[in-house]
């Protein structure tokens, strides 16, 4: 057990650093909502994760395969996420033209359930997280002998070793919450809404171009 947890620790670490758009965000609301908001926003991420382990690993091989091959599902995340950032963008266009006249706390209103769902929603849509999990189960699982209880142990301590990086990277973003002005909360926020156009756009491209997806493609052709 003690070996299981030590190899899935690591990697844990490493998805904690990956850049992406809930790397960005979850930094963002740190620094303007604190600490308590931006832990509901990263649960919401876990939960995420939690689904996609869980298809990767009771979802057949043709299953994952047909997600893979089908470009749509990526322009549709795209699309999703694309829409969020510019809808996002365009309501703080519209909000920073009265910015001397807004308070701080009329920017950074906190709704726990929106900001959990908004975690869940920004990893969810995000179809490559489903088979970055896959890719993970295919090489772990086979020396783990597949046994449930030990890819429980493996993933938890995956998930649970993110989560305290991630609580880390909190702790760290919230010390910038005394600069948060209104000025600045804007300007903060609508970086976040450009990356996650980007994003959207990336994840589009996927679809579009889905022979660039090359090191899925490899790892699924090894168990064929």
């Amino acid at each position: 057990m003690l070996q299981d947890i030590f190899t899935g620790i690591p990697l844990g670490i490493f998805l904690s650093f990956m850049v992406g758009p809930v790397f960005f965000v979850l930094l963002e609301t740190s620094a303007v909502k604190g600490f308590r908001a931006a832990l509901v926003f990263d649960l919401g991420v876990v939960l995420a994760d939690v689904i996609f382990i869980a298809l990767a690993y009771f979802s057949s091989y043709k299953l994952i395969q047909s997600i893979k091959n089908d470009p749509a599902i990526f322009i549709f995340g795209g699309i999703m996420m694309l829409t969020y950032g510019i809808t996002s963008f365009i309501k703080l266009k519209k909000v920073s033209k009265n910015v001397d006249e807004i308070a701080v706390d009329e920017l950074i209103k906190i709704n726990y359930f929106n900001l959990f769902i908004k975690g869940f929603f920004l990893n969810f849509i995000n179809v490559g997280v489903l088979l970055f999990w896959f890719l993970i189960l295919i090489t772990i699982g086979p020396k783990l002998q597949l046994e449930t209880g030990r890819m429980v142990t493996f993933f938890s301590a995956v998930l649970l070793s993110y989560l305290v990086v991630d609580i880390g990277k909190i702790l760290l973003a919230k010390q910038l919450r005394s600069k948060m002005t209104p000025t600045n909360i804007l300007k903060i926020k609508k970086v976040i809404s450009v990356l996650l156009i980007i994003f959207g756009l990336t994840l589009m491209f996927q679809g579009w171009f889905p022979s660039d997806q090359k090191l899925v493609k490899k790892a699924l052709e090894k168990i064929e």
